[in-house]
């Protein structure tokens, strides 16, 4: 009976045993528990701080994985049959390189794909094209060994065709290893058949952080391999305590959320996408930067207005007379614009966490990126409606800067003394220098005199309180001070503003000068008035004689016999700059009138304005008291009005005169005088045109 017990207890202790190692394994290289269930079977995680030190060790891995003597010769093995790193022409800045140094490896390890130029999307790599690389690498004694795919590139978030490029690798022994924005949304219950395909993949690195809005938290790479010491030795796997607890912050925060937690908050960031993406499509002159699919979260666009002759990169006909010059410029102007928009953006709706960015193949463009940004900013669908508004209320100024660049170009080169300067980076509707007199066009160093002129001009225009925005810097190409003129509206009179810069730049020159002539002349009267009061004394000295200069004889001298001398000095006119003697001053007790002072050079730029009309503005109607043709009309019905005015004051006059001379006036009469005078009392006015011009008065 013990006997039979004994054996029972050994039976249900071996049965123990083995369900503790079943469920070890299960932890160990079973499913990924949590939103990937089910998706990325039979794998293992490795948690990291870099967000590329995952790759690093899964590189290692499959150095060790295909070249079975390394662990033995080392790099020796790689000289006889060098490995071939497989990355795509839009992958993170820097990526390449950093494998490069953390794996010993020499950058000609590295081949760049290039991504679709003809067919798809210009940020998908070209499967076509890599196959090409892999058959000249294998012909030329390489081994190709890893490719790195792209489940949402870091710029627009583009997935590479994962299912395509999974089968080359699987035709040519490549590991394949996928990372991007993309792979959050594998949590969710509809996941795009292209960023499905990446649960095939032989490993992937996620960023559950960012995503979530969880700080301090490590990345996690996800791979698939059955050798435990291989994935030892390539670091993946640790038997230090220390290096398992870097987990435990994520294990916590997605404790904490739950599963429903973490799906909603990628659902929501998807869903601001698509909001912002069906928004766009409505309004014009945007461009939004799509895939084939809309399974990506991130959205990228840009402001575009095709003008006649514009860049033939952004139309769909393209133009064969325009120079290379012309499409640059074309280029260089759209990009100042999206750059401007950009930061106006980000300070009118900072929740909306958009970025600024330039891209090769597309210019500079605006990333709404939610799925990044949303959990940390707390972004609404009220955020993503305030950016749609906000972009909408931009889109006039930018179409009208953008067509008023070239009228803003023509009047400046047709107009004498002003220099266009051709600046692509900046937004505004253009860049111009003011030519002095001693401008020296052939160097490129500071001009100081240029500089003061300049720095007067802002001055003035800023007085003016126009809705342009003035600033002044150096040239885009050297070192002269321009005028940079801001964002216009459809309303800009260009011909006044610069008819306005050039007459305020030369009243300031003129100034300059005269003050320069009226120093140059004072400085010379004071040398030749040192000059005649010395040559005074000296007469003088001769007219009183020597005794007169001895201290104790001359004051006995002076004493019976003074000298009855006239005071005399020079003053010096700085209206005719002459030099004049001070005697008839003190003769007739007062200073001569002199010369007329010339009139102070003013600038033929004024301009009548309507009341409440803004300086650069055209003139508009609508006021019943304007007239119906012009502001010219207006002016004259002021005219008219001061005219009337006069004749009711003589009218008033001639019946007083009348009055005092047919005896005394009537009471009546009397009273609608004194009213007229005091300008209480107008006359009947029974004209309609006259009734009008009264009440312009």
């Amino acid at each position: 009976m013990g006997k039979n017990l004994k054996e029972a207890m050994k039976m249900l202790e071996d049965s123990q045993r083995r369900t503790e190692e079943e469920n070890g394994k299960k932890l160990v290289s079973g499913d990924i528990p949590g939103p990937l269930q089910g998706r990325y079977e039979n794998g293992c995680a490795y948690f990291h701080e870099e967000e590329r030190e995952g790759l690093a060790k899964i590189c290692r891995l499959a150095i060790h994985s295909r070249y079975e003597d390394f662990v033995v010769d080392g790099f020796n093995v790689l000289y006889n049959k060098k490995p071939v790193i497989y990355l795509s022409a839009a992958a993170r800045p820097g990526l390449g390189q950093y494998l490069c140094n953390q794996l010993g490896l020499p950058f000609p390890c590295l081949c760049r794909v290039p991504c679709n130029t003809m067919f798809g999307s210009q940020h998908q790599m070209d499967v076509a094209f890599l196959e090409k690389l892999i058959k000249d690498d294998v012909e030329r004694g390489r081994l190709p060994l890893l490719l790195v795919a792209n489940a949402g590139t870091a710029a627009v978030g583009h997935t590479d065709k994962i299912g395509r490029l999974k089968e080359l690798c699987e035709q040519y022994g490549i590991w394949l290893h996928v990372e991007g924005v993309n792979l959050a949304t594998l949590a969710l219950g509809y996941v795009s058949s292209s960023v499905l395909a990446a649960t095939k993949c032989d490993s992937m690195t996620m960023t559950p952080g960012p995503w979530l809005g969880l700080p301090a938290v490590p990345a996690v790479t996800l791979y698939k391999h059955d050798d435990p010491a291989l994935t030892l030795v390539a670091g993946l796997t640790s038997n230090k305590p220390a290096d398992k607890l870097r987990a435990l912050p994520l294990w916590l925060s997605l404790q904490y959320l739950g599963l429903d937690g973490i799906v909603e908050r990628i659902k929501h960031a998807c869903q601001l996408s698509q909001r912002l993406q069906e928004s766009l499509k409505k309004v014009n002159y945007i461009k939004i930067l799509v895939e084939d699919e809309l399974s990506s979260p991130v959205v990228v666009f840009r402001f575009f207005q095709e003008l006649p002759g514009s860049d033939p990169v952004f139309k769909a006909v393209p133009v064969p007379n325009m120079t290379p010059s012309a499409v640059g410029r074309e280029r260089h102007s759209c990009d100042a614009l999206n750059r401007w928009l950009g930061e106006q953006l980000k300070q009118l709706v900072p929740a909306s966490g958009l970025t600024v960015m330039d891209l090769e193949a597309d210019g500079t463009c605006l990333r709404f990126s939610p799925l990044m940004t949303a959990a940390v900013l707390g972004t609404r669908g009220e955020d993503v409606d305030q950016l749609v508004a906000c972009i909408q209320s931009k889109l006039p100024v930018l179409s009208c800067t953008l067509q008023l660049r070239e009228e803003f170009k023509q009047e400046v080169e047709g107009t004498a003394g002003l220099l266009y300067v051709d600046d692509p980076n900046w937004p505004g509707i253009g860049v111009v220098r003011y030519e002095h007199a001693n401008d020296d066009k052939s160097t490129l160093k500071s001009d100081p005199e240029g500089e003061k002129i300049h720095a007067g001009l802002l001055k003035k225009l800023n007085e003016l309180e126009s809705d342009l925005t003035f600033k002044i810097g150096p040239e885009y190409k050297s070192m002269k001070s321009c005028l940079y003129v801001g964002m216009a509206s459809d309303d800009t009179d260009v011909a006044e503003l610069v008819e306005t810069i050039v007459a305020t730049a030369r009243e300031i020159e003129e100034n300059s000068r005269l003050l320069e002539n009226m120093t140059e002349v004072v400085r010379k009267g004071i040398q030749e008035a040192q000059v005649e009061l010395q040559k005074a004394n000296e007469e003088r000295l001769l007219e009183e004689g020597v005794l007169r200069q001895i201290p104790v004889v001359g004051s006995v001298l002076n004493w019976f016999s003074p000298v009855q001398a006239l005071q005399k000095g020079r003053t010096f006119n700085l209206t005719a700059g002459s030099l004049e003697s001070t005697e008839p001053i003190y003769v007739y007790k007062a200073q001569g009138a002199g010369v007329t002072p010339p009139p102070t050079p003013l600038g033929t730029h004024t301009k009548q304005r309507l009341p409440g009309q803004k300086p650069f503005k055209r003139s508009t109607r609508g006021s019943d008291a304007l007239s119906e043709t012009s502001s010219v009309s207006h002016i004259e019905d002021l005219e008219k009005v001061e005219h009337l005015s006069g004749g009711l004051e003589q009218m008033t006059l001639e019946a007083s005169s009348t009055e005092g001379h047919s005896g005394a006036p009537s009471p009546r009469h009397t009273d609608q005088t004194e009213a007229v005078k005091k300008g209480a009392l107008r006359p009947e006015v029974d004209h309609p045109q006259v009734e009008g011009l009264e009440s312009l008065r």
